[in-house]
């Protein structure tokens, strides 16, 4: 008895890993043919410095301007921002893009490019976003961070 409680021990965490990954199997062999040096976060998805930064990294309600590319599974180009003189701008933390992206910005430095492979159940999960994304779907995405607007509290009243 005593060998079979140590022995569940032993495979509690492999079980419990299984159960918190969020790629399927042949997903998660994708990634690692295609993405050999991407490493797990703690909300399951892979990321991959491509080129570092310097700097703060930004915190909720901050304002970040991004560059992107995102591409599904099979490659096809789903969006993108084509001009660094219009950047994509939104708050961290304010909902107002897919989960993974609010945890990845929140790693970035300012003029880092970085590889994010997020897990559907981060992105647009059973829903999808008809008609580019379909339910269910990974999202590949290069990101570059170009810079961090900080949020600014109104002062205190005296």
């Amino acid at each position: 008895m005593k060998r079979l409680a140590i022995l569940l021990l032993l495979l509690a965490p492999a079980v419990l890993h299984a159960q918190r990954e969020k790629f399927t199997i042949d997903e998660l062999e994708h990634i690692e043919q295609k993405w050999p040096a991407a490493t797990r976060t703690q909300s399951g998805i892979r990321t991959q410095v491509l080129s570092p930064g310097l700097g703060n990294t930004p915190g909720p309600g901050d304002e970040v301007s991004v560059l992107y590319k995102g591409t599904l599974f099979d490659g096809a180009l789903f969006d993108e921002t084509k001009d660094a003189q219009a950047p994509f701008k939104f708050r961290i933390n304010r909902h107002e893009v897919i989960a993974g992206w609010d945890e990845i910005l929140q790693l970035m430095r300012p003029g880092e490019r970085r590889l994010a492979i997020i897990p559907a159940e981060l992105a647009y999960g059973s829903r999808g976003r008809p008609p580019n994304i379909p339910r269910n779907a990974p999202l590949i995405f290069e990101i570059q961070l170009l810079s961090i607007k900080p949020l600014v509290l109104p002062a205190a009243p005296k």
